[in-house]
């Protein structure tokens, strides 16, 4: 009685409070015992009561990060930059920031799971100190599944339909139209319905999503949903998928993917072609090949990539990481590289080296970020980066450059940030 108090509170009492924010949870295995078959003349045991046991776990993550992002508008090798408009040329860009994160986790049966993620962040994300700037819902979604053959998933969570690891460009779902001004629409994490039926190892997906803010008391209608496709083929050898998504003031998108291992090489590739219906002679595309490959007992790990764009005004949603906030990111035009390089050193600290640099080269423009990262003791973090857009101020990385402060959107300055994390779990059942 005690254990279904418990879990009926914690069921109840989360997602009301995650109606002004946002809470994440996730818990470990305790005490589980697999459930015994029922006797024979009730309905058959089902094998996925082994895999899902009923339960609840709840996973706490504390992050406290402190630092500065000091920058220039002007770049070191050029004379102060004449803003004009009272602002100066250097900013120190102080970064202070606390997030806790809990996750509910409840199977409520083999085939229902409910969970339920929420974020407590200061300095919170609007301002003033309401409540609703400081809490933030970012996953709160149910699993569902029927016959153990078609499997349901709905709200808010994270998903990829792409590989790329730099341009983001078949990773459909991520799509969305061009801002107008201060139009924050589209600028959301999305809420999606997502149906899964699976063939072999792949199978057939569909989605549907929206990213209005439907708690904001704006009117919805039907140009807020997108719908999409995708069927996935993964084979011993190779994995590939097709996958189609459309929402209206979008072209319509279709994206092929593949991805092989030779040896010790992981090759991609990718393709994207849009259309705009309502006038067929606007088409757009882009590809991309490209490989990762790890060296010295994967200490090294490499990633070249070459990427080809003709869709113009294209845009995409790049989620809140713990240095930047989410933004709704251009791609860049025409004929583009990528280079990932990261090295990790071993002993104590288990440093970390890593360099990336984006380039199109029909731009005369470019990004360079090299940095590293160490673990300076228990809990605690050291990370450094120096991130700074090369080549011609009218390039593509001049106007969208790496600066942790995109308000400033600065094309020189150094980030020194110091993280102090840790987590707890506990659970029960499952």
């Amino acid at each position: 009685m005690r254990k279904f108090l418990v879990l009926l509170c914690l069921t109840v009492a989360f997602p009301l409070l995650a109606q002004e924010g946002g809470l994440d949870w996730d818990f470990g295995d305790i005490f589980y015992t697999p459930p015994e078959p029922p006797p024979q003349d009730t309905e058959p045991f089902s094998p996925m009561a082994l895999l899902h046991p009923p339960g609840f776990s709840l996973h706490g993550m504390f992050e406290f990060s402190a630092g500065a992002a000091p920058g220039w508008h002007s770049r070191p090798w050029e004379p102060p930059a004449n803003l004009g408009n009272g602002e100066d040329d250097f900013y120190w860009g102080p970064m202070v920031r606390m997030q806790s994160r809990f996750d509910l986790d409840a199977q409520i049966s083999d085939i229902l799971r409910i969970r339920t993620s929420i974020f407590f962040t200061f300095p919170g994300a609007g301002n003033g100190f309401a409540l609703e700037n400081f809490f933030e819902l970012r996953e709160f979604f149910f699993d569902y599944t029927v016959a153990y053959r078609i499997f349901f998933r709905g709200g808010r969570f994270n998903y990829n339909w792409g590989i790329s690891p730099n341009f983001a460009f078949t990773n459909l779902i991520a799509r969305i139209p061009r801002p107008l001004g201060d139009e924050l629409r589209y600028v959301h994490d999305p809420f999606l319905l997502r149906l899964n039926v699976p063939v072999g190892i792949g199978g057939f997906q569909f989605v549907a999503l929206t990213r209005r803010a439907l708690t904001a008391g704006h009117p919805f209608r039907y140009y807020d949903v997108g719908y999409g496709a995708r069927f996935n083929l993964a084979l011993p050898r190779f994995d590939s998928s097709v996958a189609a998504f459309f929402q209206e003031g979008m072209p319509l998108r279709s994206a092929l993917t593949f991805r092989t291992t030779l040896g010790h090489t992981e090759f991609y590739s990718e393709v994207l072609a849009a259309i705009d219906p309502r006038d067929p002679t606007d088409f757009g595309g882009a590809f991309n090949i490209g490989f990762i490959r790890e060296f010295f007992r994967n200490r090294l790990v490499v990633n070249g990539e070459l990427f080809f764009n003709t869709e113009r005004n294209a845009f995409w949603f790049r989620p809140e990481t713990s240095i930047q906030h989410a933004d709704a990111l251009p791609f860049p035009d025409g004929l583009n590289f990528a280079l990932n390089l990261l090295y990790r050193f071993g002993g104590r600290m288990q440093p970390r080296l890593f360099l990336q640099i984006l380039y199109a080269p029909q731009q005369n423009s470019a990004q360079m970020v090299p940095g590293f990262r160490l673990n300076l003791w228990e809990h605690l973090e050291l990370y450094v980066a120096v991130p700074m857009a090369l080549g011609e101020r009218s390039g593509h990385y001049f106007s969208v450059t790496a600066d942790p402060h995109p308000h400033y959107n600065r094309p020189f300055s150094v980030v020194i940030l110091f993280t102090l994390s840790g987590t707890v779990r506990i659970g029960q059942g499952h």
